[in-house]
């Protein structure tokens, strides 16, 4: 059984503008990282069960990228996704509604080449990512 990491993160948005922040490619792109110095040049999403979730990672130096991808397992309208991760993986990401706010909480199964301090601090900075992205964005 793999280790799982938890992360979460609370946003001031509501539930429907953080479900459209999350899941469309036009918002990921501008989020899905974990520092300044790394981008997310594409994405794709297809949010339906056996639909895939697909983005590329690059740092913005050109020096090292990758591609992350999973399939759709489970979805609950504004409440829950999980996806399988091509290397088997599973993640889970739950949506809580608190009214003018939102609580985001992501489990994943670990990796064994990375230490679990590394994973979900870097995991966690995403999530960071996406809550100021989300924030910040007020008018939409």
């Amino acid at each position: 059984m793999p280790k799982t990491i938890t992360i979460s993160t609370i946003t001031k948005r509501s539930i429907d503008k953080i479900w459209k922040f999350w899941n469309s490619p036009e918002h990921i792109i501008n989020w899905n990282f974990a520092s300044d110095d790394w981008c997310c040049p594409s994405a794709e999403n297809d949010l339906t069960i056996g639909g895939k979730y697909k983005t590329r990672m690059e740092a913005k130096d050109g020096s090292f990228g990758f591609d992350f991808e999973g399939t759709y397992s489970e979805i609950i309208d504004q409440e829950k996704i999980t996806y399988e991760i091509t290397d088997g993986r599973q993640v889970t990401t739950l949506f809580e509604n608190l009214g003018n706010s939102t609580k985001i909480t992501s489990t994943f199964d670990a990796e064994t080449d990375n230490s679990i301090e590394m994973q979900k601090n870097g995991w966690q900075a995403i999530l960071d990512n996406f809550k100021k992205y989300a924030e910040k964005n007020i008018d939409e």
